[in-house]
């Protein structure tokens, strides 16, 4: 039962950023922008939020600060920080798809190619670590080992409130207000709208330029978020990159239909494969195979691949995704 815990604890840390990164690109592709832009828009919240954490942590007068509020509440800090360098960055992809109407795919791939250089070079130039392009931060004051009482709840207080991140608590509050937005009030309406039959919502009065802009500046602010997520969650040391993660949650936006209930169980099943490939020894039956550890660490991949396979015929993706959008088209 302690090893079965274990993993699905394991199966949160990698959960919750593709849950955070996943339904930030629902925002976007509901408004009909294809957001290929997520890996490297992840890539500099982690970096920023990272620094922003050592710089917290390292520098007077907040030094050898040991307190878990203190460490929480650096941690959210940064977290606003990493999000608000995602929509700093997701700009540049919202005006060259909507002002500037270039092609989407092409504007997020040179997004993505830019983002890691930014951060190593800056890193470099920083110099803020021993390290040559590193940043890093100190991991335990952000970790919470258990939650007062809530920790003594069967089953889900050892797997919810003990060893845990506060950005778990915080995707579950980012999905609930996802599916209200999208579902219940009159933005979501609109932004589904843009994505499905903008010239419609044109004529009906909706700024559909307006929509889109929002749309990606919100999957940048979520997508910041999990790139910082995903570096506390699994490292206390950024290194340039976020292992393809960017991707998989576009992977999960697929499998999961552009729909949060099932983004929410495909989140469920990516983390769950990361999780079995990072802790493979403790699964009965795969700690006994002679197979090296980068056949483990292949999984969640293979099956990414797999899974798009059989279902991407069936794929009901919004109408207008990724076409220009013309005013005078109708």
């Amino acid at each position: 039962m302690s090893n079965f815990i274990y993993i699905l604890q394991q199966t949160l840390f990698f959960m919750v950023p593709l849950l955070i990164v996943a339904l930030g690109a629902l925002y976007s592709e509901r408004s009909g922008i294809v957001n290929i832009a997520l890996e490297g828009i992840m890539i500099m919240g982690a970096f920023v939020g990272t620094v922003t954490l050592n710089l917290l942590q390292y520098s007077a007068p907040f030094a050898n600060l040991d307190s878990l509020a203190q460490g929480q509440f650096f941690y959210f800090i940064a977290l606003l920080v990493a999000g608000i360098t995602g929509i700093l960055f997701s700009l540049l992809h919202a005006f060259a798809s909507v002002h500037m109407r270039a092609d989407q795919t092409i504007s997020g791939t040179a997004l993505n190619i830019l983002a890691p250089a930014i951060a190593i070079y800056t890193a470099r130039s920083l110099s803020i670590t021993n390290y040559t392009q590193h940043v890093q931060f100190e991991s335990t004051q952000l970790f919470i080992s258990k939650v007062p009482l809530l920790h003594k709840i069967p089953l889900i207080g050892d797997i919810f409130f003990r060893r845990t991140y506060i950005t778990t608590y915080i995707a579950i509050i980012i999905f609930i207000v996802a599916y209200i937005v999208l579902y219940r009030t009159r933005f979501g309406l609109r932004l589904r709208a843009c994505g499905e039959h903008p010239q419609a919502a044109d004529s009906a009065g909706i700024k559909v330029e307006r929509i889109r802009y929002a749309g990606v500046l919100i999957s940048g602010f979520l997508a910041g978020i999990g790139g910082l997520t995903l570096i506390v969650s699994t490292t206390s040391v950024f290194n340039g990159s976020v292992a393809g993660y960017g991707f998989l949650a576009i992977a999960v936006l697929i499998f999961g239909q552009w729909k949060p209930l099932r983004i929410l169980v495909a989140a469920f099943f990516f983390g769950m494969m990361n999780a079995v490939a990072h802790s493979h020894s403790l699964v009965p039956g795969l700690n006994r195979l002679p197979l090296p550890s980068d056949f483990y660490n292949a999984i969640p991949y293979v099956a990414t691949l797999i899974l798009l396979a059989f279902t991407s015929k069936k794929s009901q993706a919004p109408r207008a995704v990724g076409e220009i959008y013309d005013p005078g088209k109708r």
